[in-house]
């Protein structure tokens, strides 16, 4: 055993270290091992554009956590890590980067730029990875993926193909959501929607035979130069006349349908809407059932195409005022109102997103969502807490076909070929020869690439191998669980589940474990534009990695947010110096001792006592853990080490340890060393380092805490006698302490303790305890008795269950002095009531001072004269003696 820690903690020095030992050791690696039970996480893959943020640092914390824990409990613990190429926002900062040399992607090229991409990649996309580990991270690094690997790349091209022969993928044109500014299609989990103070814009549309006109409101008035209907509803008494008649569409004047259908609510405005096929998703489905002509009036980039005439070539919100000032001098503006609605927003350049229609790429997604419906619904798949379930049920049920392409150079390809003879489209492997159709030989790849959730969504069986059998595969899938934030259950969680019952018949992990987000002192989302973000690594570097994890678990709820305030990792940090203190104590008086033979026998009420402690603790941290309740277990941990070992226990023994002739000395110090050490591995996984840098000091068995067993309840030591006893001896001494706090009785102020009872045997536990009482509860003497025979009629005294407690008043405090002092306090007290009722009763100041001043000096007032009523008694009592 080594001799001793340093005298302070040092995070700093001691997690590199540790963290470079852990790696050479290889202790995070996991290997095919039949003989053991596989418990395997894949990581949420971060972006290779990303860098540790606080919901990083909680999320990969949580993870930690579980495969630390099944690691002692000698389960084959794979923790797989690995990055996303994250199209878009990779794509966006090589492009940024490319501005301030003057490129632009088009003056590359597409091979070129991939070149830069893949450089820029090697450059910064470990970034996060490194980051992960100042954490303290557990993953098996040796088996790191990333989505656009070789073997990732093969998963994703078998996967399109598959689902493209069974008519599950494919090409037509539909409303997409499309981004102006980044010029690409993103899905619906990618918008944002925000309310937004905007306008009702109300239009007359003039009835072609001349008979009046029919109004309408709108909140996006350009779109309308690509109106192709007007609709009321069927059954609306109000417009039954006028269905099947025409209009005609001011500016434009295009003669366009009064049509009937359900979607129009009766209620709702004037109850007519216009309909704009290529621009609203809604008007689309309308525009289908109706055979309606679909005119779409937007370039890429959000300015008018040559469909809105003598508007070409303007903003999108330039032409929208141009139209209102035209519709308005025409005389087709009725009105415009104030309006707050939904605006949907990419959310990762924050552009106002324009559904629009074109041609795409789509997975169907009707027979993908059934299963990963009923696997639910069987209880095969568990969402912790289960309300998200419902969450991930309702996105199912209301599905809609997935768009998968996207107008990026920076990803998966899609692997579609046309023909360019006979446009015939191929989608293989690799690229075609002859075409099928025609016999041609001149193709042209697309030029899409498949959104970036495409490959995540098959992350828990691609990076095992699939679509090989490999035999880690066989192994290690399907994984445990999945931890991740409730703000990607359908960006991710939902797609990994239909991909990996379509395309291995399994589920792909039993239980989601859903967090919720960090969020600034004030409640607030941490954000860029707020600068309220707190970078985890500027924490980990003053504080240590484990005061920061200690911090994101303690109080801790699944699915719930939390609130990150510094106060709390103080307090974290502060907990860790308690722990290294009392390991420092206790290794100082081990010294000595080389082999500690003890039995259970040997040990006494309180050793015994915190063992049955310790033993509790184990079971009900395990209990908590196996309910992912994390934050219980370790609020648990943190009591146990705080109050019962360190506050209470360690305090019992210290006259044991400090008489070396004392025979039950060796038991103390086996009892600590044993606690100590079992307690340590119970949190580890919440406070890696720190726990590992003790345990290769307490021990010379085993060399890493990380590879030992994780304590298991032992019948033979709950010791349930022994607990009650020294319960109640705890009860006792703090009955004591608050009875001389509230007599501002200071510790160095022994006295004579009277432990009255009828019952024989609680005075045998206080005649046991006398020890504690005279160390813990400040006791110059400690008597037993049956009854209050000779105890002082002014004694003190405090009652707990089967005895009363006496202290003689004489011996708490020093009448004569208590007196003196008491008179002062009273003179003091009198001067301050008698300077506050001048001040009130003064009228100019109770009219002219503020009102919170005022009632300051009244709430004063009632403060000082309690407080002088209550010396006042006092003095009297003492008096009186």
């Amino acid at each position: 055993m080594k001799k001793n820690l340093e005298k302070v903690y040092n995070p700093s020095v001691v997690e590199d270290r540790l963290y470079k030992k852990w790696l050479d050791k290889k202790y995070f690696h996991a290997e095919v091992d039949r003989s053991k039970e596989p418990f395997t996480i894949v990581i949420p893959p971060p972006n290779i554009t990303g860098h540790l943020h606080m919901g990083h640092a909680l999320d990969n914390t949580l993870q930690d956590i579980l495969i630390r824990w099944k690691r002692m409990q000698g389960y084959n613990a794979l923790w797989m890590p690995g990055t996303d190429h994250a199209s878009i926002a990779t794509e966006v900062k090589i492009v940024q980067k490319m501005a301030e040399e003057g490129l632009t992607k088009e003056d590359l090229g597409r091979e070129e730029f991939l070149k830069r991409a893949w450089e820029w990649k090697e450059e910064y996309g470990g970034t996060i990875l490194k980051q992960l580990q100042k954490l303290g991270s557990s993953c098996d690094w040796d088996r790191e993926r990333f989505t656009m690997d070789e073997g990732l790349s093969k998963a994703v091209l078998e996967v399109f193909i598959r689902l493209y022969k069974k008519g599950w993928i494919y090409r037509g044109a539909k409303i997409i959501n499309w981004c102006p500014e980044c010029q690409t299609t993103i899905s619906d989990a990618e918008v944002e929607h925000e309310e937004k103070c905007g306008h009702f814009w109300h239009i007359r549309y003039p009835m072609k035979d001349g008979s009046g006109y029919i109004q309408i409101a709108t909140t996006r008035p350009e779109t309308m130069l690509g109106d192709t209907a007007i609709a009321v509803h069927p059954e609306d008494e109000r417009y039954k006349d006028v269905i099947g008649k025409t209009v005609i569409l001011p500016i434009v004047n295009r003669e366009i349908p009064i049509i009937a259908d359900e979607y129009v609510d009766m209620e709702f405005g004037t109850g007519v809407v216009k309909i704009t096929p290529a621009h609203d998703p809604n008007d689309f489905e309308v525009g289908l059932r109706h055979n309606l002509p679909q005119i779409n009036i937007l370039n890429d980039d959000g300015t008018l195409n040559k469909e809105a005439g003598k508007y070409q070539g303007m903003d999108r919100y330039e032409a929208r005022k141009a139209i209102v000032k035209e519709l308005e001098e025409q005389g087709y503006l009725v009105k415009v109102e104030e309006h707050v609605h939904n605006v949907g927003f990419h959310d990762r350049c924050h552009t106002v997103i324009e559904p629009m229609i074109k041609m795409q790429w789509f997975v169907k997604m009707e027979e993908l969502a059934k299963p990963a419906i009923e696997v639910l619904k069987k209880g095969e798949l568990n969402f912790v807490p289960e309300r998200f379930g419902k969450i991930y049920l309702h996105w199912l049920e209301n599905i809609r076909d997935w768009c998968i392409s996207r107008q990026l150079w920076w990803g998966h390809r899609i692997p579609a070929y046309y023909c360019q003879d006979c446009g015939h489209i191929e989608v293989v492997r690799e690229a075609p020869k002859t075409c099928s159709k025609c016999g041609g030989s001149s193709f042209k790849q697309d030029e899409d690439t498949l959104d970036t959730w495409f490959s995540s969504a098959l992350w828990p069986f691609s990076t095992l191998g699939w679509p090989d059998e490999t035999e880690e595969l066989d192994y290690f899938y399907p994984t445990n669980v999945l931890v991740t934030g409730y703000d990607i259950i359908f960006f991710w969680v939902v797609r990994m589940v239909f991909s990996s019952l379509e395309q291995t018949g399994k589920v792909p992990f039993k239980d989601v474990l859903i967090h919720g987000l960090v969020r600034d002192s004030q409640g607030r989302k941490m954000s860029k534009s707020l600068g309220n973000g707190v970078d985890p690594l500027e924490i980990i570097e003053k504080y240590g990695a484990d005061a920061l994890r200690l911090t994101l678990v303690t109080g801790n709820a699944p699915g719930n947010d939390m609130r990150f305030y510094y106060e709390r990792v103080e307090a974290s940090r502060n907990f860790g110096n308690k722990i290294w203190n009392a390991a420092r104590f206790i290794l100082m008086n081990l010294e000595d001792e080389k082999n500690l033979k003890v039995t259970l026998e040997d040990l006494s009420e309180a050793d015994k006592w915190i063992i049955s402690k310790v033993n509790t603790l184990a079971k009900d941290v395990t209990d908590n853990m196996n309910k992912y309740e994390l934050g219980i277990a370790v609020s648990k941990l943190y009591d146990f080490f705080w109050e019962e070992f360190c506050d209470w226990y360690i305090e019992m023994v210290k006259p044991r340890l400090y008489n070396k002739e004392d025979k039950t000395r060796e038991a103390a110090l086996w009892t600590l060393k044993t606690v100590l050490i079992n307690a340590l591995k119970l949190l580890h996984p919440y406070m890696p380092f720190i726990t590992e840098e003790i345990f290769t000091y307490i021990q010379d068995e085993e060399e890493t805490i990380m590879l030992s067993s994780w304590p298991e309840y032992k019948e033979e030591w709950n010791f349930e006698k022994e607990e009650k006893e020294i319960e109640l001896m705890k009860q006792a001494i703090r009955n004591i302490r608050n009875l001389r706090a509230e007599m501002n009785v200071p510790p160095s102020k022994k006295a004579k303790i009277i432990i009255v009872s009828e019952d024989s045997d609680v005075l045998e536990i206080f005649e046991k305890g006398k020890s504690f009482f005279l160390s813990l509860a400040y006791g110059s003497e400690i008597i037993t008795q049956e009854d209050k025979k000779g105890i002082d009629a002014d004694a003190v005294s405090t009652i707990i269950p089967k005895a009363t407690i006496f202290i003689p008043f004489a011996e708490l405090v020093d009448i004569e002095k208590e007196i003196e002092r008491l008179k002062k306090e009273k003179e003091k007290l009198e001067k301050e009531v008698e300077r506050v009722e001048k001040k009130l009763n003064n009228k100019g100041f109770v009219e002219k001072a503020p009102k919170k001043i005022v009632e300051e000096e009244k709430e004063k007032q009632i403060k000082y004269n309690n407080m002088l009523n209550q010396v006042k008694e006092r003095l009297e009592s003492l008096l009186k003696k």
